[in-house]
């Protein structure tokens, strides 16, 4: 059964795992919790555009 639905697979595995981080930054103080939340934002926007560019150049 799951040899034929893989992508279920990796979806049930993404929801546990932000289960897990998301119950790991309700115990972080609130200006910690919205750095790394800024931090995070902002490397996947950096991600997001380097990706965009290299796609554009080939």
């Amino acid at each position: 059964m799951l040899a034929e639905r893989p992508d279920m697979f990796v979806l049930v595995a993404a929801l546990l795992l932000l289960g897990v981080v998301l119950g790991a930054v309700a115990h972080l103080p609130l200006p910690v919790a919205l750095t790394a939340a800024a931090v995070i934002g902002l490397w996947l926007a950096v991600f997001g555009v380097r990706e965009r560019l290299a796609r554009r150049t080939r």
